[in-house]
């Protein structure tokens, strides 16, 4: 019933034409012997090289673990703007991922990085026919992408964490233009593109420049470091000084596996 769906069927959806690579793990990875350059991380490496100006970060499961917190410290440093989107405690179907992501809040935003995390936008009992940013159900994000120097796009199944970069066989494209698990019981073999289109980039950058704040809490850091979430909706700003919308044994329960030598399963 999509508007989307309707424009595919008639055939009324534009094309650009784009060059597109497609990026991948090599499958022995799952086995912990595929070299450093069979690696999907290696691969978008080589392809999009250092940012310049600025990383668009789109993934439901985000654990950047401490050498990635400082991957995106340095690159703040640098005068990048780096903004990530990703989903809120309230929105996450893994407690135990949001988890590996709180730890690692308060560096992310001393650092100088936006964060947002996205409100479930609908109860479980009311019907989800209202999609959020990047094509998400009304209660949970699920798009993974980036945008890099409103140049390239990579759009594929690889989660910014553990064990996307270690233990899942993903497959991925890079898209040039300017715009990164659900827990599985076995490995995945997954895909994903990295695209040049300036076009694409720019549509990415500009969803979190106007839908995504209004779709989404934006997590800021208080003078005594206490963390606090804005809300914006119908005009006005709500602030909360705890996990929106998250009761207090779910909050409770987050902060104990955070404290937990996990982070590497996640």
């Amino acid at each position: 019933d999509s508007a989307f769906i309707r424009d595919l069927l008639a055939g009324h959806l534009p094309f650009e034409w784009a060059t597109t690579r497609m990026v991948s793990d090599d499958p022995a990875k799952g086995l912990g012997l595929a070299e450093g350059e069979g690696l999907l991380t290696y691969q978008l490496g080589q392809i999009l090289g250092e940012p310049r100006r600025d990383v668009e970060l789109v993934s439901p499961y985000f654990v950047p673990t401490a050498t990635g917190t400082e991957a995106f410290a340095a690159l703040a440093g640098k005068g990048v703007k780096v903004r990530i989107l990703t989903n809120s405690l309230d929105a996450t179907d893994v407690a135990a991922v949001h988890a590996g992501y709180a730890k690692r809040r308060k560096d992310l935003l001393q650092a100088g990085i936006v964060l947002y995390e996205l409100r479930r936008l609908a109860d479980d009992n009311e019907p989800k026919d209202k999609a959020g940013p990047f094509g998400s159900s009304g209660s949970s994000l699920h798009a993974k992408t980036f945008a890099v120097d409103r140049e390239r796009v990579f759009v594929g199944s690889f989660n910014f964490d553990p064990r996307s970069i270690n233990l899942n066989t993903e497959l991925g494209f890079v898209i040039e233009s300017s715009a990164l698990d659900p827990r599985s019981a076995q490995l995945n073999t997954e895909l994903g593109f990295v695209i040049d289109s300036p076009q694409l980039a720019a549509r990415i950058e500009a969803m979190f420049d106007g839908q995504i704040p209004a779709s989404a809490y934006e997590v800021r850091l208080a003078d005594d470091g206490r963390l606090y979430w804005l809300e914006r909706r119908n005009g006005s700003t709500v602030r909360h000084d705890s996990e929106p919308q998250a009761g207090f044994w779910r909050r409770a329960s987050v902060t104990l596996l955070s404290w937990l030598p996990i982070e590497w399963l996640l």
